[in-house]
């Protein structure tokens, strides 16, 4: 089972150094596009897990656009800079214009 997880894990860091500078996706865009639809909170889990993989953690957010894991992040609003760095607007933890910024996996590879 720990391979296993392991191996779903370097999926999803995969999956994230392929979103494009100035856009987000989602944990369960990523999971859906790996054939794991019901297994957001476990691409979560890989994020948490990607500090020092130069995984572009910051990019991926929770299907209403939040930045629920902005607490992982060294500093209170270091996720929320850092994708402000690349044009995206956010307002309250909250992604502005998430439609337009939007990078759905599935579509795009």
């Amino acid at each position: 089972m720990q391979q296993e997880t392991l191996n779903f894990f370097d999926k999803v860091y995969e999956v994230a150094k392929l979103i494009p500078y100035g856009k987000v996706t989602s944990y369960g865009a990523i999971a859906n596009y790996l054939g794991a639809a019901r297994s957001a909170r476990m691409v979560g889990y890989a994020m948490n897990g990607s500090v020092g993989k130069d995984v572009p953690a910051h990019r991926v957010v929770n299907r209403n656009g939040l930045l629920t894991g902005k607490q992982h992040f060294d500093g209170t609003n270091l996720m929320q800079q850092l994708l402000e760095n690349e044009g995206i607007k956010v307002i309250d933890n909250q992604i502005q214009d998430f439609e337009t910024v939007f990078w759905d996996p599935a579509k795009e590879l």
